[in-house]
Order: C-alpha cells, then sequence, then structure tokens
C-alpha cells in the first residue's frame, strides 16, 4: 500500500484524523483551522481528509473508487475550494476578498442535502493561482458573520477547512469555532535577500530624520524589481537577524513587530495598493517604532 509524502511528514496529524473518521462517529470537528507558512501541505491534508470522508472502497492509499479518483484530480462535486476568485459567481465583480455573495451561495448550497460528506476549503491564491493563506483582508468580517451560524451548526456530514499562516490573522469568531492545528513546514526554502541586503544593512541604527531615505531605497527597489519579491525579501533579512538576535530580547521584540509590519505590507500589496505607499508606511513602521 505503501506511505504517502503526507504520511512521512505528518504521521500525528494524518493518525488522528484516520483514527476519528475509522471511529464509529466519525468524531472529528467540523471546523477545522490550519497554520503555519506551508500553505499548499495544508491544502494536501485538507483533500486527504476530504478523500477519507468520501471514500467508498478501503480508505488505502491506493484505492480508485470514483470518490478518491476525483478528489485526486479536484473534480469532486462536493469538495470545494472556496477563494477570491474560486467558486465564486459571474456575476460577483469582487476581486480581492472572499465574498458576501459567495457566503450566500454556501448557505443555499448547504440546504440540497446530499450523499456524499461536504468539504469546504477557504484559503486564497496569489497572482499566479497558487494557494495561499486567509487574512482579515481576503476573509472579512461581514462575510465571516454571514457563515457563523452555519459554522456552528452545519448540515450534517459537512466539515468547514481554514488554511491560514498564524491564527492572529484570522478573525477571533473564526478562531473560536473551529479546532486549531500548526502544520510545521518540512520544505526546504532559501531564505534568499540578495535584492534588499544592501538597503536594509544597519537599519536600526538609522535616525528618524533619515527615515525618507529608507523609503526611496524601498521604492526604487520595488520599481525595479516584483514588489512581493521585495517584500518577502526584507522578510527574509530580518528572520535571518532575528536567528542572529534571540539573545537580546529587546532588539529580538523589535525584528518580530517589524517581520509583521512587512507582513501587513504585503497583504496591503494583494489588496492593489500602490507600491508607492506601501514603501512610504513600511519604512515609517521600521523607523518610528
Amino acid at each position: 500500500m505503501g506511505t504517502t509524502v503526507l504520511e512521512e511528514n505528518y504521521p500525528f496529524l494524518i493518525k488522528y484524523f484516520k483514527d476519528g473518521i475509522n471511529s464509529n462517529d466519525r468524531s472529528i470537528a467540523h471546523c477545522i483551522l490550519f497554520y503555519g507558512t506551508d500553505i499548499e501541505s495544508q491544502y494536501e491534508l485538507a483533500m486527504e481528509i476530504a478523500r477519507l470522508l468520501n471514500c467508498s472502497g478501503d480508505r488505502s492509499n491506493s484505492c480508485t473508487c470514483l470518490n478518491c479518483s476525483w478528489i485526486k484530480n479536484n473534480q469532486h462535486p462536493a469538495v470545494l475550494t472556496i477563494s477570491k476568485v474560486d467558486n465564486k459567481e459571474s456575476n460577483d465583480d469582487s476581486k480581492n476578498v472572499i465574498s458576501i455573495e459567495q457566503a450566500r451561495m454556501i448557505k443555499n448550497s448547504l440546504l440540497i442535502t446530499s450523499e456524499y460528506h461536504r468539504v469546504l476549503i477557504f484559503c486564497d491564491r496569489d497572482k499566479d493561482g497558487s494557494i495561499c493563506g486567509l487574512n482579515e483582508n481576503n476573509f472579512q468580517e461581514p462575510t465571516a458573520n454571514a457563515l457563523l451560524k452555519t459554522f456552528e451548526e452545519p448540515p450534517a456530514r459537512t466539515t468547514f477547512f481554514f488554511l491560514t499562516k498564524d491564527k492572529n490573522d484570522m478573525l477571533s469568531t473564526i478562531i473560536s469555532r473551529a479546532q486549531c492545528f500548526f502544520v510545521p513546514s518540512k520544505k526546504e526554502v532559501i531564505q534568499d535577500y540578495s535584492l534588499v541586503q544592501n538597503a536594509m544593512n544597519g537599519y536600526l541604527q538609522i535616525s528618524r530624520n533619515d527615515v525618507l531615505d529608507l523609503f526611496e531605497k524601498i521604492h526604487n527597489l520595488m520599481k525595479e524589481n516584483d514588489p512581493m519579491d521585495i517584500l518577502n525579501q526584507m522578510q527574509n533579512y530580518l528572520c535571518a537577524m532575528l536567528k542572529n538576535s534571540l539573545n537580546n530580547p529587546i532588539i529580538k521584540i523589535k525584528l518580530i513587530q517589524d517581520i509583521n509590519a512587512v507582513e501587513h505590507a504585503k497583504q496591503e500589496l494583494q489588496l492593489g495598493m500602490k507600491p508607492q505607499t506601501i514603501a512610504e508606511t513600511l519604512a515609517f513602521a521600521l523607523i518610528l517604532k
């Protein structure tokens, strides 16, 4: 039968959900929140749990029943990805958020009985279509509130997944209704910051009078390169500094604040804000805290 990569990387999580699904009462939560930097693995875990919930065969890794085949090809009619671009009606003109119209569509669809175990996976996508994490910008309070009753009392055989980098990026009303699991990253990531190193070197010693100089450096880098690449490299640079500053609590707190400031800038960029405005706000956030 063999062992899958998911089982090798996340043996505890796979065993936990398999045991729950195989129990007489299928004792897993109906709202599940995964958090951690590897959103793609979170998505794969959610899809595997959806497969186990719907499998009409022996639930083995090699099962070829219709439900397993559909899910492995991401074609199952009851296993849906919900994002700002997935499962959105043609007349829904919202571009950067999971919309209230989608919430209404979900609630209406769940009123219809289904022979399958329905699984809805809430996430985001970047400009290239890759799976990304939820936050308060792309999954906003009005939409979440429209679905709270559904999350609290879902129809039978219905499970919701929420994928995010950090639990703090999620609304407290979602966290309180979900069972939360940390999904550690198993990927080897090259933390490149070559593009921003010259601009960021010594930034902790920059005076308030020189904040506009830092803004110009960041803005020029964002004009000459993909702005998201620059923000990602800034985070890599700050994370590298953090690893070397763990014994200095004051610097450690400052670096964590700055990493969060860059993460906020990335969210603003995804919402369509101008790089110049983002660079200016970020420079002041880095220097004036």
